[in-house]
């Protein structure tokens, strides 16, 4: 149980799965799993059809050299919010309380929480577009092919994470 009130997910199986699924993704699509390019695609395709004249210059499409389409990779994104539902539903931690790190620096407001984690999710898309590849890109596929890049991406993503934390929390949790 967590401090949270609700079961915990074993991260070896966790681990396990998401490795389950790159194999199952390279194997059967060819590609490996990443997230931020379709976003990069959606807003590419709403570019094309809201301003085309604009979109010309689109170095994303010049660089693909195709007309950006929805695929399986486009579908993943809602794929993991319905996946993060279903196991928070699973685990019993659907609408528990914040967590007590949380609580003790930033107080009860879930507002505070949702905008920080959106204002933290958009950086993470620039950083992501910005390091060509996020941490399903880089963390995950990449590392799963012992690519340089990504085991680079990957010390700077912990050491970023350890540093954000401390400057998040410092003087620790009450």
């Amino acid at each position: 149980m967590s401090s949270q009130g609700g079961a915990r997910w074993a991260p070896e199986i966790a681990g396990l799965a998401i490795g389950a699924l790159e194999t199952f993704a390279m194997g059967t699509a060819k590609r490996p799993l990443g997230v931020t390019s379709a976003f990069e695609t959606a807003a590419s395709t709403l570019a094309r059809r809201l301003a085309p004249q604009a979109s010309r210059v689109n170095e994303f499409v010049a660089k693909r050299e195709a007309t950006p389409k929805i695929d399986w990779e486009v579908l993943l994104a809602p794929g993991i919010v319905l996946g993060a539902f279903l196991a928070s539903r699973a685990s019993g931690t659907r609408g528990s309380t914040l967590p007590d790190a949380w609580r003790a620096r930033f107080g009860e407001s879930r507002g505070k929480r949702y905008a920080a984690a959106f204002c933290g999710g958009a950086l993470m898309m620039f950083g992501a577009r910005l390091g060509k590849g996020c941490t399903s890109g880089h963390g995950i596929s990449g590392t799963m092919q012992l690519a340089a890049a990504s085991l680079a991406f990957d010390v700077a993503m912990g050491v970023s994470a350890v540093l954000t934390a401390k400057l998040l929390f410092r003087g620790g949790v009450r």
